[in-house]
Formats: structure tokens, sequence, C-alpha cells
């Protein structure tokens, strides 16, 4: 739940003067001047926003600042994920800015998706004059009270002297205990007016006090059920590489000799190629990953929530496993499932105080033996690999296109996905074996989010690829970030995978709709001047990402397929759009049904696993 104001609070040390010293004298600015000023002394060096009426106040100073950079882009709502991109790119506090009203309101889709994706993000929003909040005045919303679900405190500032402490307070806020997102609203007038600044300012949260530092006595509890039980898991999530723990976890993986499963959220948190992983757990999760959670009989969750995607049923998930649930945020441990050894802490602490707990127990002899468990984890991946078909009629699969992107990008390339098929794919054929390599909109499922958050990625890690992998439904929400890219020296490159359709939701009609495709075929019209065309052709994306200012490329033959991406890979100067004609009827496989339980996953279509329970195949 949000906090108000007055039951804020922290315990961690001061924000300080990026230069060092003491506190400044107080010197008359405007509070405009002093929220710019603010920004720089947090570290503040890159804005995503567009001015507006009750915001253009900032704008006159901002343009004189050396140390904050602002991208000017086309919609709010490409603020806000070009913000969350350049977070999860960076770790560090991604910020965006937009005028009251609609300026605002546009900013709600991806507070509410770093809301989901423990983001940390701050939203500074204009808002109209305060004599004038409550009058339904021009471009007026309450932003505050509409945020508030979906942020961890949202500010309205009602004294231009507040602002320092306000925005230090916003990103402390944002970045410590579960980091998210945290809008700050400044009326007009406070904006203008005459006011002191001074820095560091104190500050003022007196109810805010994460736990990061676990409880030994459930560390110890913890680890001698890892060292106790035949079927182990380690189900990690976010958290650990929010907490930059993946070093750590990776000790303690060895160590314990447990499988590990990365929630989509985690990719790269774990390595992808580690004899250790099993792959991804959920509803299109690896059957191993999947299965190993079923028929665990412990789950050691670090960092997740135990979310439907990943639980399916969920009271028929897991039903022999006993629960370890690590996470800084005690609203979720008990949420969705009760745990045996619930621990509040940061992910990084916890899993290094495991370490410790565990190797203790080694040396007293207690160490587990997982040999029969891995005879019949090793025997799931051998039998039930991820793969797919190559289309009949030879043309381009969907899979195939992902997967050589991923195996021809430079090294340290960030790949950042939109949502649906693309998206599982992403996840699937690209290998992660490093943290801040995978974006994507895991909570929210937001689509329209790959080409902002790339975008943003790309200006906070200007010297790694980004490579957005987008399909033709999602690029058409968000794609007029293209001419920010172009206009602003980011040069992302940007794959489309068009299949003419809204394919996730097509793969459900298909499924369970008797192929009646109401509403998500793309690519035609009474028009349509060749409905012989493959894909989406209306709009035509490489005239699309040449009007743009983009280089515009297009691949309709696996002939082509590693030419054309060296192609893209090699132009560095602009953004790179390939749009890449695939089949129609690929589908996402493994594949739990919504509602049904994970002991009905599917392996590929009309193909459940026969797992030959204590059985050799």
């Amino acid at each position: 739940m949000p906090m108000t104001e007055q039951a804020t609070g922290a315990h961690h040390p001061q924000p300080r003067p990026r230069s060092g010293g003491h506190q400044s004298a107080p010197e008359t600015v405007t509070g405009a001047q002093s929220l710019i000023r603010s920004l720089e002394e947090v570290g503040a060096d890159t804005v995503f926003g567009i001015p507006g009426g009750t915001i253009l106040p900032a704008y006159d100073p901002l343009m004189d600042s050396t140390r904050v950079r602002h991208v000017l882009v086309r919609h709010e709502q490409g603020a806000g994920h070009a913000a969350t991109g350049y977070a999860q790119a960076t770790g560090k506090v991604g910020v965006c800015m937009a005028t009251s009203g609609p300026g605002a309101t546009n900013l709600v889709t991806p507070i509410a998706d770093a809301n989901m994706d423990s983001v940390p993000l701050v939203a500074i929003t204009g808002q109209v004059v305060s004599a004038a909040i409550g009058t339904d005045a021009f471009q007026e919303a309450d932003i505050v009270g509409i945020t508030m679900p979906i942020t961890k405190h949202s500010f309205l500032v009602t004294k231009g002297e507040d602002i320092p402490r306000v925005i230090a307070e916003a990103f402390h806020i944002a970045s410590t205990g579960r980091p998210g997102p945290v809008l700050v609203d400044i009326p007009k007038d406070i904006l203008q007016k005459k006011t002191t600044f001074s820095w560091p300012p104190v500050l003022d949260l007196p109810g805010y006090r994460p736990v990061t530092k676990p409880h030994a006595k459930q560390i110890r509890e913890a680890a001698k059920l890892i060292t106790s039980a035949k079927r182990p898991v380690l189900y990690v999530g976010g958290g650990v590489q929010k907490s930059g723990a993946t070093a750590e976890l990776k000790v303690l993986a060895e160590l314990t000799g447990a499988p590990v499963t990365t929630t989509l959220m985690a990719l790269g948190a774990f390595p992808d190629s580690h004899p250790l992983h099993v792959g991804m757990p959920g509803m299109h999760g690896s059957v191993t990953a999947v299965t190993a959670l079923q028929k665990a009989d412990l789950i050691v969750a670090l960092g997740a929530r135990f979310d439907d995607r990943v639980t399916g049923k969920l009271d028929s998930f897991a039903p022999h496993a006993k629960i370890v649930h690590a996470d800084i945020d005690p609203a979720e441990i008990g949420k969705n499932r009760v745990a045996d050894v619930p621990i509040v802490g940061d992910a990084r602490e916890v899993i290094a105080d495991l370490v410790q707990a565990v190797q203790k127990e080694h040396a007293e002899g207690h160490k587990g033996d997982y040999t029969a468990w891995w005879k019949d984890l090793s025997r799931w991946r051998e039998t039930y690999p991820l793969g797919y078909d190559l289309p009949d009629d030879g043309s381009l699969s969907p899979q195939q296109v992902i997967e050589r992107i991923g195996a021809l990008a430079p090294e340290n390339t960030i790949f950042a996905a939109g949502v649906g098929q693309h998206q599982m794919w992403a996840a699937h054929f690209i290998q992660y074996d490093k943290p801040a390599s995978w974006l994507n909109s895991g909570g929210a499922g937001t689509m329209g989010y790959a080409v902002p958050a790339a975008m943003g990625a790309k200006a906070g890690a200007p010297e790694r690829t980004v490579w957005a992998v987008d399909g033709d439904g999602c690029f058409q929400m968000t794609n007029q970030e293209l001419t920010t890219c172009a206009l602003n020296n980011i040069p992302i490159k940007v794959a489309i995978i068009n299949n003419g359709a809204l394919g996730m939701v097509r793969q459900w009609q298909t499924l369970f709709y008797n192929q009646r495709y109401s509403n998500t075929v793309l690519h035609s019209g009474p028009d349509d001047v060749n409905p012989q065309a493959k894909g989406t052709r209306v709009p035509d994306f490489v005239k699309l990402a040449e009007a743009m200012g983009c280089v515009g490329l297009r691949c309709e033959s696996p002939e082509d397929l590693d030419k054309v991406i060296e192609e893209a890979n090699a132009i560095n100067d602009r953004p790179v759009v390939v749009d890449f004609i695939v089949h129609e009827d690929a589908m996402v496989w493994p594949m739990v049904a919504a509602g049904t339980s994970n002991d009905e996953i599917m392996a590929a279509r009309d193909v459940r696993p026969d797992f030959g329970d204590n059985e050799d195949d």
C-alpha cells in the first residue's frame, strides 16, 4: 500500500552532495531551479519527457543543466517505458517527466508496469496552480489519487522549500527495499515562486525501514531443509537481479548442487548455459522447469512471488513441497503460498548467509544426495527439450529468426521484448548468461513496451548493442519513439516478428475458440491491395522506418536470414528496423492452459509428457 507522506521514513544514510562536503548555504532560486538542482544532486543524468503548460517552468532551467540530459519523446508512455528500460539496464533510478492532465495520465501505464516489475522509477508531473486544484481546471487530473495504488508512494508538493527533500526521498524510496515507482506532482505556481535551495536535505521518513538483513534462525532452518531434501529446486525471481545477487546465487547453486529455475523476470540471473539450470518455469516454461517444481519436495524461492503464470492452478501447485520463501517485501511472503520458512531480507544478504549456513551443515556431515533427482531431471531434459518445427512451405520460422538474432548478436547485447508469442520465443531461444541482458514487461504484460524500453536501455548503456524483439501488433503501439531514437543518436535495433496477427491471442483462438479469428488479423482490410502478401503490410514497416530516420530492412526467406541480421548488426550510426515476415501459424510451446494445473503441461500440440515416474524411458 502507498504510504501517506506523514508515515514515510528511512534508516539508510542521508543523501549527500555528489562532491561530498557539508550542508550548502541556502540559495534563493525558483522552485523549478530547485527541482533541476535536486535532480543533479541525486545523480539523475537522463530524463525522458515532454513539456507542457504546467511543467513548462521546469524546462527553462533544465536547458542550462550540464549534468542532466533530457530526451524529448513523442508520447509520455514512451517516456515512462524508456525510464524503465534505462533503470533495468543500468540499475539506477529511471526518471520521466510530463505535464498535468493527459500528460500525467499517459504515464499511468508505464508506472503500473514498473510497479508490477519492481523497477525504480521517479515520475515528475506538473500540476495546475495550487488555487485551482479541485476546480476541474484546464488539464487538471488528480494524478496522486490516480497513481496511489500503483506506486510505492506519491507526493504532492505544496511548498517550494520541500522540493529538495521530496526529490531525495523519492529517489531513496524508489531504489531501496523492494524497488518501485514514486510520483512527484508539483503545482505550476510552486515551480514559479522563489524559494530556497540547500543540499543535502534531511529526510523525514519515520515509517519506512526496509528489512535487508535476514533472521539468522530462519537461515539455519532453510539450510537444514536444503541439506535434508531429496528433490529441492532453487526458484529464482527478479529480486535476485534487483539486489545484484547473481554471483552469490551461483555460489549457492554450485555448493548445493540443486537445480535452478529462473522466472521470466530473472533470465540471466543464473547462466542459461550452466548445467544446473533447468529452464524457465510457468505457463510457457520448459517441461523440465515446470515439472521440477511440481515434483519437488522443497522449493527455495528467492526474490520470486509465486504469481499465477508460474503456479498455474494454485491449489495443485507443487503439492509435496515445503517452501522456503525469501523476499525483501514481507507482503509477498505467504500471499499466494504459505511458507514453511519465511525469510524477510535482501536477496544478496539472504543468499550470502545461506551459503555460510549450508557450508556449516556440510561441515557437520549433513549433505543432500540429489542423485536420483538429477536422474529424473536429466531424463526430462533429454526427452522434452525446447524446440520448434520449420514451416512446410519454406517460409521463415519466428523461433529460428529469434534464435539467429541471439546467436549473431555482439557480446553483452541487451534484448528487450514486447508482449506475446515473440516475448516467449525470445525468452526460450536466446541464451542469457549475464544479468541485465533481458528486459521485458513481466507482470503487467504491456504491449508497446519494447521500443521505448530499448531506447532507454541504449541511452543508459550506449556502449552495448540493444535489440528490441517486437511483434507487428506491439510495434504499432509505440513505434513513434524511433523518431526520438533517430534524432537523439540512440541507435537501437528492432526485429519485428511480423506474422500479420495478434499472435498470442490468435494462438488462444486456435486452441480454445475453434479457430474463429475475431479481430486478431492485422494484415488485411476491405481494400487489401495484395491479399497474397504474408504479414502486416499496412503500414509498410520498411517505409515507416525510413520515414522516421531509421534504416529499414525486410527478410522473407531463411536463405537471407543471417545476411540481413549481420547487416543490421553492422549499422551503428542510426536505428535499424528489420521486418521479418514469418509464418502465422507458429505457436508457443510448451504451454499450461490458463486455470489448469501445471501437471497438465503440453510439450507441443496434442503432446502431453509422459514422466515415467520412477521408470527409465
